[in-house]
């Protein structure tokens, strides 16, 4: 049967990221794994991932048969850092991964400088980023592939699914065989000849979930300029407060605001003695009882998660021990220390879209100036410090 919605869809977020092609999939996870198999990423190949992200970025290197190599973020804005790429690449180096972390679109400029000079293919991991632009272009359209998550918590919901786009009609078609089995588009009068070319799985969508996206991204720009008033509006009134640090927001760029994180400064709050990480849980308790969904966004870099300590993905070690693999790659998450310190002193703030409005980003406010009006009575005082998970 012909998905018409599908289709529909895959021409409409096209033409909305200026792209020429666009796939979409069952999740986010499944349009990364396809973008990683679209540029030709094979068993053995290195792939540069930041140390922040959730961790199924790597996983779809994995999915490759292919390692994943890490580096650390830039202190502000929390995406890669440009300057630490090429330190990383070796001659088994096949791509860069860039995440758009929090819906702030990366130096996209400088990451695609060091991926022409090297022949790198350069992905963008989207899924905080429907809507966000760089230097006048949209994300997903700032390398040769890019990924969105449809996941119902973003900021295009569609319950679950994903995005390809890309410009380029061959890695759209070995991503689209990577989406359904392995096997090649025919003409629609032609029969199906079930014949695989490929490794390839099942990640089509449901027409139901293509129906319901293409009504939501009517409504996109609205809500993420929605976001933005209730953001702007935090970020003016919380960066009164000595001790808080928002978020950055460059001008040649516009953020989506999926997420919004904010860092913490026991020095500039006047409490130099306190241990950043301890500060960070203090004011953080104390926001959950005023009702505030201030809460942690993943607690260390992806490198320190047991399967990279493992070094074992599928069983015998693979495929780090794979013979086509470069021996003697290790883990280890001091190797990052941007992003350990990042997540020692922040946290996330939720509930930035639209429909809520100011009148609840006002109510936020105003829980944390009582809060940071009693820091004598919070900040020092180790029963605060307990790291608890959210409970609003």
């Amino acid at each position: 049967p012909e998905a018409t919605e599908k289709t529909a869809l895959e021409k409409e977020w096209a033409e909305y990221c200026g792209v020429k092609h666009c796939i979409v999939t069952n999740s986010g996870t499944s349009a990364m794994h396809a973008c990683v198999a679209g540029v030709g990423v094979e068993t053995g190949d290195e792939v540069i991932v930041p140390a922040f992200t959730f961790w199924a970025t790597a996983q779809a290197v994995l999915c490759q048969n292919a390692i994943p190599v890490f580096v650390d973020i830039e202190p502000v804005g929390y995406n890669i850092d440009p300057a630490k790429i090429e330190e990383k690449i070796t001659d088994r180096t096949k791509a860069i991964i860039v995440v758009h972390a929090h819906g702030l679109p990366c130096d996209m400029d400088e990451i695609n400088a060091v991926a022409k000079k090297h022949g790198l293919k350069v992905l963008e991991d989207a899924a905080h980023a429907h809507g966000a632009v760089y230097k006048g272009k949209k994300a997903g359209n700032l390398g040769d592939m890019g990924m969105f998550s449809l996941n119902g918590t973003k900021n295009l919901p569609g319950g679950e699914g994903g995005f390809v786009t890309t410009n380029d009609p061959d890695y759209y078609e070995k991503a689209r065989l990577t989406c359904m089995f392995g096997e090649k588009t025919v003409p629609k009068e032609n029969i199906r000849p079930y014949d695989a070319y490929t490794m390839g799985n099942n990640y089509r969508p449901v027409e139901m979930t293509c129906a319901f996206v293409r009504s939501q991204l009517k409504r996109l720009d609205e809500y993420n300029a929605k976001r933005l008033v209730n953001v702007k509006y935090l970020s003016d009134e919380l960066g009164k407060i000595d001790g808080i640090i928002t978020p950055v927001d460059p001008s040649d760029r516009t953020n989506a605001y999926h997420i919004y994180r904010l860092m913490l400064d026991p020095r500039a709050a006047g409490y130099p003695d306190v241990d950043p990480g301890d500060f960070r849980w203090a004011v953080q308790n104390a926001l959950f009882a005023e009702g505030v969904p201030v809460m942690e966004w993943h607690s260390f870099p992806v490198p320190g998660q047991s399967i990279f300590q493992k070094l074992d993905a599928y069983g015998k070690g693979c495929p780090w021990n794979c013979g086509h693999a470069r021996q003697g790659i290790k883990y280890d998450s001091n190797d990052y220390p941007e992003t350990q310190e990042m997540f020692a002193a922040s946290f996330v703030l939720y509930n930035m879209y639209a429909s809520n409005g100011l009148e609840l980003m006002k109510y936020y406010v105003d829980a944390f100036h009582k809060v940071f009006d009693n820091l004598d009575d919070i900040a020092t005082d180790p029963k605060y410090y307990k790291r608890v998970r959210a409970s609003v």
